[in-house]
């Protein structure tokens, strides 16, 4: 566990196992952090060289002044591959760590291998209908989480819940044109009644050159932690494997 100054964002990240680099997202919202990824992380820093980076206002990392935006923690992301990891990376993102994922794969592909997105939209309107609710109370536990490791204190939680509400009213925003653009083989995964919906899902893996979808069947947003086995063992094999000739290939045909 350590800190690493980018720009003015001190960022607090794990650091764990050996191989190729793998740089895990956790999931959003305010007291969310990477505690979240415990079901996660083991399976593959048993594997990988993996780094787990707390964002900006989440978990270890404290907040700055102005807002956050789902482009300023893409270029966070950015600067932590180039002083930290070092080299390219895959990439491994969940919920609101999925967008800035795609985000990086965007801006630049130099810096990624393959990536996985699990449970994210590319456009704000690929939520369910309410998840967005912007005058909904978040649950007090994550209150409660935030302060118990936020070096801006309990009291500072407040504020971080209207950053994100604004964040997530605003974006992410990326286009089908711009998905196609993504040269990376990826991972879309997505519980069957997750919050992302089913159709937006589809579309992501549609418009992506190298997609390919799971469906984790009995899931929620939750996916990672309610199926972790069946998850884990999706991921990994992803992460290692090439992909197996089909015998009846139809977006993929020749």
């Amino acid at each position: 566990m350590a800190y690493v100054e980018l720009g003015d964002v001190r960022t607090w990240y794990e650091e764990q196992g050996e191989g190729e680099p793998l740089v895990l997202l956790h999931p959003g919202g305010a007291g969310v952090d990477a505690r979240a990824l415990a079901p996660t992380l083991p399976a593959l820093t048993a594997h990988f060289h993996s780094f787990a980076p707390e964002r900006r206002a989440h978990g270890r990392t404290s907040d700055v002044d102005g807002p956050i935006t789902f482009e300023l923690m893409a270029g966070d992301t950015i600067a932590f591959l180039e002083s930290v990891v070092g080299d390219p990376a895959h990439l491994v993102g969940v919920s609101d760590g999925a967008i800035v994922a795609l985000l990086v794969a965007l801006e630049r592909p130099d810096l990624v291998h393959k990536l996985v997105l699990i449970a994210g939209v590319f456009d704000r309107d690929g939520w369910e209908p309410g998840v967005l609710d912007p005058d909904a109370e978040p649950p007090e536990f994550l209150a409660r989480l935030y302060g118990e490791i936020s070096p801006d204190g309990p009291d500072h939680y407040p504020v971080v819940v209207e950053k994100l509400a604004r964040m997530h009213s605003e974006g992410p925003t990326v286009s089908l044109a711009e998905l196609s653009r993504v040269r990376s083989r990826v991972l879309v995964m997505i519980g069957d009644d997750d919050e992302v919906r089913a159709e937006h899902a589809l579309a992501l893996y549609r418009a992506l050159p190298e997609g390919e979808l799971a469906v984790i069947p009995g899931t929620s947003h939750g996916l990672l932690v309610e199926k972790p086995t069946v998850c884990n063992s999706i991921i990994v094999d992803f992460l290692l494997s090439d992909p197996v000739p089909t015998m009846a290939p139809i977006r993929r045909a020749p």
